[in-house]
């Protein structure tokens, strides 16, 4: 068999070494599962391993033998997160309610990566129903960081971020609804991308939020995120919100590039700091311009986030019932059936969102809370769109630390709610403004946890995050 360097190992270095007959999918695959045999017991980021996926492999195989043009995907060994649906799959959200449902049908996404061929290893862990920022939420134990396994390695897309992170698979799917690709990639030290809302059809991921989430790729590098991107992207008559993603012409040479001191001016931990700041004169060597701008509304976001997020939540798992699929449990009446599945089923994370969305929807506090945040989301997606305006003066991208503190440990913050939501300050106004934002790897720590580097764009600038992040991660 084929010594195959996984560490240094890429979507296209992988496909290109198929192509000359290096070794076979079947041999790739293989590598990648003895891989998961070794390290995944340990850091529990897989939940099931595909025992089809060699089977998958050789598929792939044949049709190459045949002479098809199967370049980039195919044969490549990708991880998905396991609230996104293949058919006769397990799918379970990370949750005791899901725990043996079966999908029923394949989620668009997962239809275009079997069209190109790549292979499925596996469903990886994730916080309940999406619901953290850790993965210390899923029913079936936390996920542990590959680079410190006394850390996390982010939520909720934190089996996702691991297994790239760690060699366990050559990419993966995520979801994102304020930060769970981008933080995770940042903690695991790889690249994560969350693009313009629609851009990438959410039919068959399990909703969470639905005007917020959106799936996307965990890559080694920028290339990568941009082949899996282009690959799953595209308007999809199955889903109502999504759309046709649009090029970028003309990128110019030299970006402009905001930084919004008064908003990441506080509260950032010292060895983050330091590197945004290495950062940016990295930015400023490539020939860029960085310039200080005022965002003052996104101060306002994380809040914003936590009423709108809880809200939908809230209404999205009311399906959750026990009666039409999932776990039921008998009870003395029809309430007592939904009381004791939802009750059991449900972890405590999701009951303390369920509760706080049921409220802030209720008759007496609809205008004061939810009304109030929708019209605060209107102003931070307007403040995006003046910032972004080229003719009045503005910046081609906006740039933070993805996370204001490297991985934390393992459950440092599980008794504090508010200082796990905090982790989404600076991810979350992507999402609430519907703009494509990438969180790029940046560098270290001293004790050697990864950082990242947020890049945003305006709506439809996925190309000139693809152009930003090559030339900075090819000069740190």
């Amino acid at each position: 068999m084929a010594n195959i360097d996984l560490k240094n190992l890429t979507i296209t270095s992988a496909s290109e070494s198929m192509i000359r007959g290096d070794y076979t999918a079947r041999e790739l695959t293989q590598a990648y599962l003895d891989k998961i045999k070794e390290d995944n017991e340990n850091l529990n980021a897989y939940l099931e391993v595909f025992e089809d996926a060699l089977a998958q492999a050789d598929k792939i195989d044949k049709r190459r033998k045949a002479g098809e043009n199967l370049f980039p995907l195919a044969g490549v060994p990708i991880a998905i997160k396991d609230n996104i649906l293949i058919k006769g799959k397990v799918a379970s959200s990370a949750s005791k309610i899901l725990a043996n449902y079966h999908a029923t049908y394949d989620a668009t996404v997962v239809e275009k990566l079997k069209e190109a061929g790549v292979v499925f290893l596996g469903r990886t862990n994730m916080d309940e129903f999406a619901m953290g920022g850790s993965t210390e939420n899923s029913a079936f134990g936390p996920t542990k960081n590959p680079h410190d396994n006394t850390k996390v390695p982010g939520g909720s897309s934190g089996g996702s971020a691991a297994v790239v992170g760690g060699d366990l698979a050559l990419a993966s799917l995520g979801s994102d609804t304020g930060g769970s690709i981008r933080q995770p990639a940042s903690f695991c030290g790889v690249v994560g991308l969350k693009s313009t809302y629609g851009t990438v059809s959410r039919f068959g991921l399990m909703a969470m939020a639905s005007s917020l989430d959106q799936i996307g790729p965990i890559t080694k590098n920028v290339t990568d995120a941009e082949i899996l991107y282009k690959t799953i992207a595209g308007q999809d008559k199955n889903d109502a919100t999504s759309t046709e993603p649009k090029s970028v012409d003309n990128i110019p040479t030299k970006l402009v590039i905001g930084v919004p001191t008064d908003f990441v001016g506080h509260g950032l931990d010292p060895e983050v700091k330091a590197n945004f700041e290495s950062s940016l004169e990295v930015l400023k060597k490539l020939g860029h311009e960085v310039r200080e701008i005022s965002l003052p509304n996104l101060k306002y976001s994380l809040a914003c986030y936590y009423i709108l997020m809880p809200a939908e939540s809230s209404s999205n798992l009311a399906r959750f019932d026990g009666v039409r699929f999932g776990l039921h449990i008998d009870g003395e009446n029809l309430l007592d059936d939904y009381m004791k599945t939802k009750g059991q089923g449900f972890g405590l994370e999701v009951r303390r969102r369920i509760i706080l969305g049921t409220y802030v929807l209720s008759a007496g506090y609809y205008d004061a809370f939810y009304g109030k945040a929708c019209s605060v989301r209107d102003l931070i997606r307007s403040e995006y769109q003046n910032i972004f305006d080229k003719e009045k003066g503005g910046v081609d991208l906006v740039v933070t630390p993805t996370t204001p503190t490297p991985a934390f440990s393992i459950g440092e913050k599980t008794a504090d709610p508010l200082q796990m939501y905090l982790e989404d300050i600076f991810t979350v106004p992507a999402n609430l403004a519907g703009v494509p934002a990438i969180s790029v790897p940046s560098g270290k720590t001293g004790s050697g946890l990864p950082l990242g580097i947020q890049f945003t764009a305006p709506h439809f600038g996925e190309d000139i995050l693809f152009s930003i992040g090559k030339q900075f991660e090819q000069s740190v």
